[in-house]
């Protein structure tokens, strides 16, 4: 197999949601686990509803997730291309002017449907005479193009769905250009696809229909080349079943990133839900894409509950080592001899990275005192053994103190730990005493 070249194409007309990551993550796994290349190609020729600031947005949204492309292009710089492809489409008689208005096809549409007929474009454009396409044109009309396809079944293997058939004669051929000279997204997706000799398509089984036309189109432009590989994915849609939309924000990568889930439980919950992988904790994309197989995937659509994020996040944390968290801490200040044994004995402790900033300041700074039981406490700070400390010195101090004061179980050891952390509940004390050191363990236990 020749190392794959994916793309992941979207418009730059709003945020990104994880319904879209989900292609991208998977376009970008594909490309890790067998060598490939990753394309980002911003389909932006719709001027009107594109925009600048919602390009870079999504590029931020990618980065964070921790998909780096190994090219970035925008469609709307490739024009000439486009206006190339469309010329020789012409000049091959495969493109061909139409005059009807929006209201006049579906007029017809409607009237085939009432006839139990399929809603398909009759060509009526290519009988017209050019006395007749002057004269529409010159009471205004201005024609959009469309693709005359050829009659047959198309056949490709699908990587997710098997093996794939479409009759093109249950399709209206396309139009590539609008009245206004504008392309859709489907001429400019096939010459890029050709240009940059993309080998893989992966995307959503809402294309699916897409696919025939794309393949025809493919080989009109590009006779005797092989079209990519092509794999439609299930969908996710939210945990209710409803579909996800860019411009509603709901699920949008920013927004959960705001909620402080992690890059990694967002992405392995995009990727492994619809999947017959169960959904669990990842330490990296690439040991994600080295178990991930196209092939696992559910022809059902897949449900996405943000409810699941918080606990895989907690997970997905617990599993990390210093060495995956070093910049972050050491951006929070988090540094020197204590920096990773503090992050072993926090991270099984933390909802959300941010956690990690109180449990230093439990370390390093200032806690509100919380004391119960004075008796308890007192004979705490008299006993408390000299450093240095280990990770024995918990267990050795508690069990003199057990032996001195009688008290066991929680009536030992929570009031010792609300002295010490000012919290219910924590990392094993164990591990954080020795960061804590004597001098503010004295402290606490003595209530300054």
């Amino acid at each position: 197999m020749t190392s794959p070249i994916v793309r992941f194409a979207p418009s730059p007309t709003g945020r990104l949601h994880i319904g879209n990551a989900r292609p991208a993550l998977l376009n970008y796994l594909y490309a890790r686990a067998h060598n490939g290349r990753f394309v980002l190609r911003f389909d932006d020729t719709d001027v009107a509803r594109s925009s600048e600031e919602f390009a870079q947005a999504i590029e931020v949204d990618l980065a964070w997730l921790g998909v780096a492309p190994d090219m970035t292009l925008r469609q709307s710089q490739r024009v000439a291309l486009y206006e190339s492809a469309a010329a020789a489409l012409r000049e091959a008689g495969r493109l061909y002017p139409c005059y009807e208005t929006a209201e006049e096809l579906e007029k017809r549409r409607k009237l085939q449907q009432a006839r139990g007929q399929p809603p398909i474009y009759d060509r009526a454009a290519l009988r017209l005479s050019a006395e007749e396409r002057a004269r529409l044109e010159r009471e205004g009309r201005r024609p959009h193009w469309r693709f005359r396809l050829e009659p047959g079944v198309v056949e490709w293997r699908d990587l997710v769905r098997g093996d794939c058939a479409i009759d093109c004669a249950s399709l209206s051929d396309p139009v590539l250009l609008r009245e206004d000279g504008s392309f859709l997204y489907t001429l400019p997706s096939v010459v890029d696809d050709i240009d940059l000799c993309i080998t893989h398509v992966i995307r959503g089984e809402d294309h699916v229909t897409n696919t025939a036309v794309q393949i025809r189109l493919f080989q009109a432009l590009a006779p005797g080349r092989h079209p990519p590989v092509f794999a439609h994915h299930n969908l996710l849609v939210g945990s209710g079943g409803e579909a996800l939309s860019k411009r509603s924000g709901a699920l949008s990568i920013g927004a959960l990133r705001e909620e402080g889930y992690e890059a990694l439980a967002v992405a392995a919950l995009a990727v492994l839900t619809g999947s017959s992988d169960s959904v669990h904790p990842i330490r990296s994309l690439d040991e994600l894409a080295k178990e991930f197989d196209l092939a696992h995937l559910s022809r059902n659509a897949a449900r996405f509950d943000p409810a699941d994020l918080r606990p895989l996040t907690h997970r997905t944390l617990a599993r990390l080592d210093y060495e995956d968290m070093r910049e972050r801490l050491e951006a929070h200040e988090i540094v020197g001899f204590k920096a990773e044994p503090f992050w072993r004995a926090a991270r099984g402790n933390l909802s959300a990275f941010s956690d990690v900033l109180d449990w230093w300041r439990v370390v390093e700074g200032e806690i509100a005192p919380r004391r119960e039981d004075e008796e308890l406490l007192a004979a705490a700070l008299a006993s408390l053994p000299r450093e240095p400390w280990d990770e024995t010195t918990w267990s050795a101090w508690t069990a003199g103190l057990k032996a001195k004061t009688g008290r066991k179980g929680k009536a030992l050891f929570h009031p010792l730990r609300l002295a010490l952390t000012g919290a219910e509940n924590g990392p094993e004390l164990s591990l954080l005493l020795p960061l804590i050191g004597h001098a503010r363990a004295a402290a606490r236990l003595a209530g300054g």
